[in-house]
């Protein structure tokens, strides 16, 4: 589902050249869930960023369903992403002058969606906002404003599910909640998850912890399975 070959980010600063991301080789088969955990500042965010075409590769390879993430110009990822894939910020990202509703629909109409206001309807109550539905973001507290950027997220049942620290405006009620939503569209709809995250009891529910430091995938550690008599 996704593969990548020595995948590289250079950015340019007052300094000089800066490379953010070391030569980074792995894949992410279908249906699969991967936590990417690190330190802060470790390149987490940014090959997150990456995989799901919000930016482009200063180098290597990036491949997104078969579809080739390094050729593509905006345009074209944008398209990608529009078929393909769901994307839960962390700063949430939502549009101002919609309502909370109308946030969660954005993605179903850009796609055509024929039932989008009833999908939307469902998923509000999945995230236990329906009595804020028609509430702007200004009028929702942080907590509620990343439930909104989850349930958009679900809302066209992608293929692949990007999400940046997805619980961590959340108290632990909602947290739980959210991790069900995030694990149940993961299995029941084959849909592969690949998040960033500092929380561990989150990362230790993902098939596999890919772990960042200093912009290298250091470490990569499947979940462990119990095997008699050992």
């Amino acid at each position: 589902m996704i593969e990548t070959k020595s995948v590289i980010k250079k950015v340019t600063t007052n300094e000089g050249e800066l490379q953010i991301l070391q030569p980074i080789t792995f894949n992410v088969t279908a249906g699969e869930s991967v936590a990417i955990v690190g330190a802060s500042g470790s390149g987490k965010s940014t090959l997150l960023g990456l995989l799901a075409g919000l930016d482009e590769v200063s180098g290597g390879h990036i491949f997104l369903d078969g579809q080739p993430l390094h050729t593509m110009d905006e345009e074209a990822r944008a398209r990608l992403r529009g078929e393909k894939v769901g994307f839960i910020f962390q700063s949430f990202m939502l549009v101002q002058s919609l309502t909370a509703l109308e946030n969660i629909m954005l993605p179903a109409q850009i796609a055509g969606l024929k039932d989008a206001k009833k999908r939307a309807n469902e998923i509000i109550k999945q995230v236990g906002l329906e009595h804020r539905a028609h509430h702007f973001p200004n009028q929702l507290s942080g907590g509620e404003q990343q439930r909104v950027a989850i349930a958009r997220a679900f809302i066209t049942q992608p293929k692949i599910l990007f999400a940046d620290e997805p619980t961590g405006n959340l108290d632990s009620a909602n947290s739980h909640k959210i991790e069900e939503l995030l694990f149940a569209l993961n299995k029941n709809s084959s849909t592969t998850l690949v998040l960033v995250t500092h929380d561990n009891e989150l990362a230790n529910k993902c098939d596999r912890q890919l772990h960042m430091n200093a912009g290298e995938l250091s470490e990569q550690t499947q979940r462990l399975k119990v095997v008699s008599g050992e």
